[in-house]
């Protein structure tokens, strides 16, 4: 399809932004709050390279940061809410009903010890133990598109245990210590009550087993979950005596029985790797829950073996029966999806240019930031044609912000409360 005109995309641009900042009006009592809100989001989608609160506020004509750090510290307003509308925005932009909710965490390198959070842990941003926050995430990703829909900040156990600190960054007193996948579950329970319309959830080994399979079970939602090497597989199925871990079963698997498949187009054309797919057992949903229904379920093992290296990668998976092995190959590519946001997020959008300390501020941030993520999801969408560069939609969007926008209304000169 024709990518659509530089005239009709800055048309587009200047709807979306007027229609995103009248829907999130309702989350602010007071006018100058929300006109805050909106200049934060002008922010946050201008041609800056860093989206710092003295960048920020230049390019609002303000004369320092302080309207800026307000919305996300002193205001008040619900963070949680503005997520709902955000998912809501992406379901309407990409909704389909064999989209994959892919779950995943990245990390955000802070100096010193005061940030909500912050201690050392590795983070795969960084490929090592480092003084960081984590945040998880829900990515809706569809052959429509892709965005963030969930978010949830990581505590450890040595700030859950510390009430002074807990205090000192703001934290609910509600909150307390989740592990990773625990945060993970509430956000696909999230998007399960929400009716968002998901088949499938994808993730890395960190999410792959426990509560999340069943759950996912119980909702009748298809998983390709990834797992070590120790992970233990066995097959309930007569005619095929297998059990195991994973690694020692891979060891098992005969050269006729590897596919070569792509997982999807990547930067240099499609990712292409060997496949190999263990259907383990096929049997009834009601066979794991009196509750579900009759509905045959098949329960497998699909591993990845690198081109280049032949390092090998493990998959628990669950579908419906008689699902292909390149539909889980899709299922299991659609993960990179996740991590082109959070490139794009940090780059574009200021993921990781959060200056603000507390608890209510990390969450405040970023939701604004999924919020201009969705906003380019849209536009790509409704352009019907293929996403722009990204450094173009930042200019893009620079232009619409600065050019008079009606939307931004008196956001350059109000005072946040």
């Amino acid at each position: 399809m024709p990518s659509a005109s530089l005239e009709s995309t800055l048309e587009l641009w200047s709807t979306t932004l007027r229609q995103t900042k009248q829907r999130i009006r309702p989350l602010f009592a007071a006018p100058s709050v929300a006109a805050s809100a909106n200049a934060f989001l002008d922010g946050l989608l201008g041609g800056e390279r860093r989206k710092i609160g003295w960048m920020r506020a230049e390019a609002a004509g303000d004369p320092g940061p302080w309207r800026q750090q307000a919305i996300l510290g002193r205001t008040h307003w619900d963070a949680e809410a503005l997520r709902d509308v955000v998912r809501d925005v992406v379901v309407e932009t990409l909704a389909s009903p064999d989209a994959v909710l892919v779950i995943d965490e990245t990390g955000f390198l802070k100096q010193g010890k005061a940030s909500c959070g912050v201690g050392r842990q590795y983070t795969g941003s960084a490929g090592k133990i480092t003084n960081c926050q984590i945040g998880v995430f829900a990515a809706y990703v569809s052959d429509q598109g892709h965005a963030f829909i969930d978010r949830r900040l990581y505590l450890p156990k040595a700030w859950t245990e510390d009430p002074a600190r807990l205090r000192a960054a703001h934290v609910p007193e509600a909150v307390a210590f989740a592990t990773k996948p625990r945060l993970a579950l509430a956000m696909i329970e999230r998007a399960v009550r929400a009716e968002v319309p998901f088949a499938w959830v994808a993730a890395d080994s960190i999410y792959g087993v426990g509560e999340i399979e069943l759950a996912l079970r119980r909702a009748y939602k298809g998983y390709v979950l990834g797992v070590t090497g120790q992970h233990r597989f066995w097959s309930w199925d007569a005619n095929l005596d297998l059990a195991g871990t994973a690694e020692d079963i891979a060891k098992g698997i005969s050269d006729q029985d590897w596919l070569r498949l792509s997982a999807g187009a990547g930067t240099k054309g499609a990712r292409l790797f060997d496949w190999a797919y263990l259907p383990l057992a096929t049997l009834r949903a009601d066979a794991l829950d009196a509750a579900l229904d009759q509905s045959l379920w098949t329960r497998g093992l699909l591993v990845r073996r690198s081109l280049s290296d032949g390092a090998l990668a493990y998959f628990t998976t669950w579908c419906p029966a008689g699902i292909p092995v390149e539909k889980l190959v899709m299922v299991e590519g659609r993960r990179w999806a996740i991590e082109d946001a959070f490139e794009t997020a940090k780059t574009e959008l200021g993921l990781a240019h959060n200056e603000s300390r507390s608890w209510h501020g990390w969450h405040r941030h970023v939701s604004l930031v999924m919020l201009a993520f969705a906003m380019l999801a849209r536009v790509r969408r409704l352009a019907n044609g293929l996403p722009p560069k990204t450094t173009l939609i930042a200019k893009l969007a620079g232009a619409v912000v600065h050019s008079g926008d009606p939307a931004r209304g008196d956001a350059a000169g109000a005072t946040a409360h």
